[in-house]
C-alpha cells in the first residue's frame, strides 16, 4: 500500500541506497501546539494505527476495493521502496492528545540515492481543513532535507483528484503518468508526483 509506483518502476531502474532517517527529526512537535508528530512503535501502535484506517475506510476502499483489514496495517510498518530498508522509514503519527489524526510513511533513498518517497500520508475525515496535512508533510519535508535529499516523491492515485489537488497546491509535479498498480482487489492508475526540496 505504501508505494504503489514502486511496483510499476521499469526495469532498468538504478537500486538506491538506503540511508538512515536521523532519530532527532523523527520526535515530536513542540509543545505549543496541541497537534504533535511522534514516531510510531509496530507493537505498541498497532491497535491505534488499525483503528485509523478502519476511521478512513472509504479511502482505503477506493485504493485497494476492499475494507481495511491486518495486512494493511502490517503493509504500512513493513513496505519499503526497492533498495531501502523498512527498518529506516520513518512511521509517523499526527496526535492531539492521545487520538491519532494523520499518518505517514517515508523511506530515503528512492528512487535516488538523494530522494527521499513519502509512501503514505493521510488524515482523518475531522482533522482535514485544519493544516494536519501540512503540518505532516512540513514534517517530512523538514526531515528529508536533514537526511541530505534534494527531492521529495510520491503517488497519487488518478481516482484521488483532491489529493492530487492538495499535492499540487504543494508545490508536487507529476513525474511519470498513468503507470498501473494493483492493491489488494484492485487495479488503477496511479501517478509519481515529486517536488525539489
Amino acid at each position: 500500500m505504501a508505494f504503489p509506483d514502486c511496483r510499476t518502476v521499469p526495469a532498468f531502474s538504478k537500486p538506491s541506497i538506503t540511508r538512515p532517517i536521523p532519530s532527532a527529526m523523527a520526535i515530536k512537535k513542540p509543545q505549543s501546539s496541541p497537534m504533535q508528530i511522534q514516531s510510531l512503535d509496530p507493537e505498541t501502535d498497532r491497535r491505534l494505527v488499525d483503528n485509523f484506517f478502519v476511521e478512513i475506510a472509504e479511502y482505503i476502499l477506493l485504493e485497494r476495493g476492499e475494507y481495511p483489514g491486518p495486512k494493511v496495517t502490517d503493509e504500512f510498518f513493513s513496505d519499503a521502496p526497492p533498495g531501502c530498508d523498512p527498518a529506516h522509514s520513518s512511521r509517523l503519527g499526527l496526535f492531539d492528545a492521545s487520538r491519532l489524526l494523520g499518518l505517514a510513511e517515508m523511506a530515503v533513498g528512492y528512487p535516488n540515492a538523494t530522494d527521499a518517497y513519502l509512501g503514505f500520508l493521510a488524515v482523518s475525515n475531522h482533522a482535514r481543513g485544519k493544516g494536519a496535512g501540512m503540518l505532516l508533510l512540513r514534517h517530512i519535508e523538514a526531515t528529508a532535507k536533514s537526511a541530505g535529499c534534494t527531492h521529495l516523491y510520491l503517488a497519487v492515485l488518478d481516482a484521488n483528484p483532491k489529493g492530487r489537488a492538495f499535492w499540487e497546491r504543494e508545490g508536487f509535479r507529476v513525474t511519470m503518468a498513468d503507470q498501473s498498480i494493483t492493491l489488494g482487489k484492485k487495479t488503477q492508475a496511479v501517478h509519481r508526483m515529486g517536488k525539489a526540496l
